[in-house]
């Protein structure tokens, strides 16, 4: 059985004649988010059979969902061969409407997508690490979460959204099957969210920045950087003892990025470990020459870490010391921290049993 989701339009063109039904069947799949293949109506009997029979567009079961009081959502799901990965659901900016009660701006909302089971890199501040690595996640479990996601949230099908590769798993790791799916994504017969809008993050596998590069996408990219010596981050990302700071710092600068766009570099902040001036005086060094904008974490705090989150005054003034010096620089708000908002925090509690329900938190 192969994942419909999983398929470009030229691919199911080509599989499907005459080809305008590849078209009739993304409409079905990506606006009209219908996974039920005998309810495509405007399919021929012996298409949608052949549709049932060889292809399935129920993939992922939803097995628990967390709400924050901020409106994020987590999500759980479980694949066909019974292992779990989460996805989040952020709400970004509110709707704005003028004195006349006339929307003049609508609701922004990002989606945090997981590229694989578990992960490879071993981040120390990660619990996502906890549960190792299972295996990289195809192109259409990828696909996918942004289709329930959307679904689950009445979001129509063009309603712009930004995406981000920053759940479970390195993107990078799993480059072939993020490029498709950022294909899939972006096409315009479907779901239409420009590779603009698309984001990978990565903790900095210096060879496969190039490649990503050279594949041309158009995505927008950010780099973990989380420390600004190499002592420091191989402490916290091991990965830094094959792709040290400077390796990832000249993948960086041949990286093409879009005239109107930065290369993001994020920046987990812990309490007396990052947080000082004199690490903003030297990652205001690092990022010299490179068209950067900076975004500030707060550690979000989990059972079993040896961090602990830093106080905000040092963070403003960690933030104000780069800005009063030219580079651009924000705190990224918490979002979703009274529920399982770490990486891999709500896999963890089900892989321990904690519980076995579909729950909402408020």
């Amino acid at each position: 059985m192969h994942n419909i989701y999983g398929y470009t339009l030229e691919e199911l063109k080509s599989l499907f004649s005459p080809s305008f039904r590849a078209k009739q069947i993304y409409n079905w799949l990506y606006i009209c988010y219908e996974n039920e293949f005998d309810k495509m109506e405007n399919l021929p009997k012996s298409l949608r059979q052949e549709l049932a029979r060889d292809y399935s567009a129920k993939n992922l079961d939803l097995i628990k969902l967390e709400e924050s009081n901020d409106g994020t959502k987590k999500y759980l799901f479980k694949t066909f061969d019974g292992h779990t990965f989460e996805s989040v659901f952020l709400k970004m900016k509110d709707k704005k409407k003028n004195e006349n009660n006339q929307v003049i701006e609508g609701e922004k909302y990002t989606f945090c997508l997981s590229s694989q089971i578990g992960c490879k890199v071993g981040c120390t501040f990660c619990f996502t690490a906890k549960g190792g690595f299972v295996r990289d996640l195809s192109v259409g479990e990828i696909v996918e979460q942004v289709v329930i996601l959307k679904r689950d949230n009445g979001l129509a099908a063009h309603k712009r959204v930004n995406i981000v590769y920053m759940g479970m798993g390195e993107p990078l790791h799993n480059l072939a099957n993020v490029a498709k799916a950022i294909k899939i994504l972006s096409e315009l017969d479907g779901l239409s969210i420009s590779a603009r809008r698309q984001t990978i993050s990565t903790s900095g596998i210096a060879p496969r920045i190039k490649e990503l590069g050279e594949l041309n996408l158009g995505v927008q990219l950010a780099i973990s950087l989380h420390a600004v010596d190499d002592a420091l981050r191989s402490r916290l990302m091991p990965i830094n003892k094959a792709y040290n700071i400077e390796s990832i710092i000249n993948a960086v600068k041949e990286f093409p990025v879009d005239a109107r766009k930065r290369v993001m570099f994020e920046y987990l902040v812990i309490k007396n470990i990052n947080d000082d001036l004199n690490s903003a005086k030297r990652l205001l060094a690092l990022l010299n020459g490179i068209k950067a904008k900076v975004n500030l974490i707060l550690f979000n705090p989990h059972e079993g870490s040896e961090f602990e989150r830093p106080e905000i005054d040092r963070v403003k003034k960690f933030a104000d010391f780069l800005i009063q010096r030219g580079l651009l620089a924000t705190i990224r708000e918490s979002k979703g921290i009274d529920i399982s908002a770490a990486c891999g925090q709500l896999r963890e509690k089900e892989n321990n049993g904690n519980f076995n329900v579909r729950a909402r938190k408020k």
